[in-house]
């Protein structure tokens, strides 16, 4: 069993051991829960220890038959786009846990679920057999749905069941495509690598109906517009540490599968490209402003994702390298902003009781240190210089600016409304007289220092050096342009 392997199951099996613990040993279920997911994220630092970099090929690779009549099998690899997720995915559970100490209802059952959800997310990302992933990709719903139902707030029930009919309803749009390019595969086998090579043979108005196709299965999950009435939702009922996978993990498998799929179907990109950078700029606008609009801070939030999503979609849809790393680095700043912010806010309600914008002022002199915390997490996702987000959005206007030119003054728009709703939070939690009902909150705790330390500091120190992540994808990213490219 290689690294991806053990990688993949860890997770798994801390869910069976929890399983076994008796409910009412809770400091138990929480001391092996985090001892999985800990182990989850040293595995995969150790994974980016062993990728080497110069190398744009699928590496640490594993294959076993699972039904040779059927063609599919039990096929992991990571490359320079599956490495930075894997890190993502391990190192936001962690937080996430973190941040539920505090929860004290149905522990087991909770702890169950956060494991479960971290295998499906690992299987997304290691996956290279369509089918493998697909079973990941539905795995992921049902942890998912009991997060949100059980432990969500007063919508509970509604913002589970949402997301639960927006995520099938897409993935039966990305089946169909599926079963589309499997007719051209020799002998049916559902490897990644060779149904690309059969969609290549496809005729362009079939491709372009596969891609149509994964667009709605994957861009639910993103969510792109019009697909995104399920996140608002799911973001302010579900549970804050919750939200923080949803946001920070979840919506990156969109985008992932997304860029696969135009891989796969390189002349239907080049004929969709004018629909997508639409819908990216469109989002892009209408989420911003969507969001300035909010008092509730975890919708606003919500409403920033569909922004900040868009800037993904915009990279993407350049169909150039730099716009393609820009896309890249934007799933990673975006899954530490997110997650940064839920979690600060998450731990701003547990104390008030209230996301009310407007029930805080001068929060600067009762909590010091959550304050810098949420001050600098609001500047990156503005795109402030000196952060991750800067980075990310500096390659994707280059690589949008490369291709379209004058259109990304829409581009420049979508940031100003972003750094209006920033600066009017800011304003809103820390300056003003402080209220009595304010006085004596406590600030970030001990492990809530670390939680958001950890996110915080990744975000600052990927603005400042952000040359090891590009790296790390550079030259996958340089092979999905050249096959791109070839494919016209």
């Amino acid at each position: 069993m290689g690294i991806l392997s053990v990688l993949l199951w860890t997770p798994a099996v801390g869910a069976l051991i929890v399983a076994f613990i008796p409910g009412q040993h809770a400091q138990a279920i929480r001391w092996v829960a985090n001892l999985f997911t800990t182990l989850a994220f040293l595995m995969s630092c150790g994974v980016i220890a062993a990728y080497d970099q110069q190398n744009a090929g699928l590496q640490l690779n594993e294959f076993f038959p699972l039904n040779p009549k059927l063609g599919n099998a039990y096929a992991l690899g990571v490359d320079g786009l599956s490495a930075p997720l894997l890190v993502l995915a391990t190192l936001l559970t962690s937080v996430a846990l973190l941040a539920s100490v505090n929860l004290s209802s149905r522990i087991k059952g909770y702890n169950i679920c956060i494991l479960l959800l971290e295998f499906g997310m690992l299987g997304v990302f290691l996956s290279q057999d369509w089918l493998v992933f697909f079973i990941f990709w539905e795995l992921t719903l049902t942890p998912l749905f009991f997060l949100i139902d059980r432990w969500g707030g007063k919508r509970k029930h509604a913002a589970s069941l949402n997301f639960v009919l927006y995520t099938m309803g897409g993935a039966v749009f990305m089946q169909l495509s599926l079963l589309t390019v499997l007719q051209y595969v020799p002998d049916h086998v559902s490897l990644m690598s060779a149904m690309s090579q059969a969609a290549l043979q496809m005729p362009k108005a079939q491709q372009v109906l596969v891609l149509l196709g994964f667009l709605i299965g994957f861009g639910v999950k993103m969510p792109i517009f019009p697909l995104h009435g399920w996140l608002p939702l799911a973001h302010v009922e579900a549970p804050s540490p919750v939200s923080i996978l949803l946001s920070g993990i979840l919506l990156k498998m969109g985008a992932y599968g997304l860029i696969r799929a135009v891989t796969m179907v390189p002349e239907a990109a080049h004929t969709l490209q004018p629909l997508l950078v639409f819908l990216a700029l469109f989002g892009m606008i209408y989420g911003g402003l969507l969001a300035w609009r909010q008092t509730d801070l975890k919708a606003m939030v919500a409403y920033s994702s569909v922004s900040h999503m868009g800037i993904v979609l915009l990279g993407i849809s350049a169909l150039n390298e730099t716009g393609m790393t820009g896309a890249v680095l934007q799933m990673t700043a975006h899954g530490l902003i997110a997650g940064a912010m839920f979690l600060l806010v998450g731990l701003l309600y547990e104390r008030t009781h209230t996301r009310d914008l407007q029930d805080y002022s001068s929060l600067v002199q009762v909590m010091p240190r959550f304050a810098v915390f949420m001050t600098l997490t609001l500047f990156a996702a503005m795109g402030l210089p000196g952060s991750v987000g800067f980075i990310a959005e500096l390659h994707t206007l280059i690589g949008g600016f490369q291709q379209w030119g004058w259109l990304m003054v829409f581009f420049s728009l979508s940031i100003l409304i972003s750094a209006a709703y920033a600066i009017r939070t800011i304003t809103l939690l820390f300056t003003g007289p402080v209220r009595p009902q304010l006085q004596h909150i406590a600030d970030l705790r001990s492990y809530e220092l670390l939680a958001a330390g950890i996110l915080v500091s990744s975000i600052v120190l990927f603005g400042l050096l952000p040359a090891p992540l590009i790296e790390l994808s550079a030259a996958t990213i340089a092979q999905l342009h050249q096959l791109i490219s070839g494919g016209v």
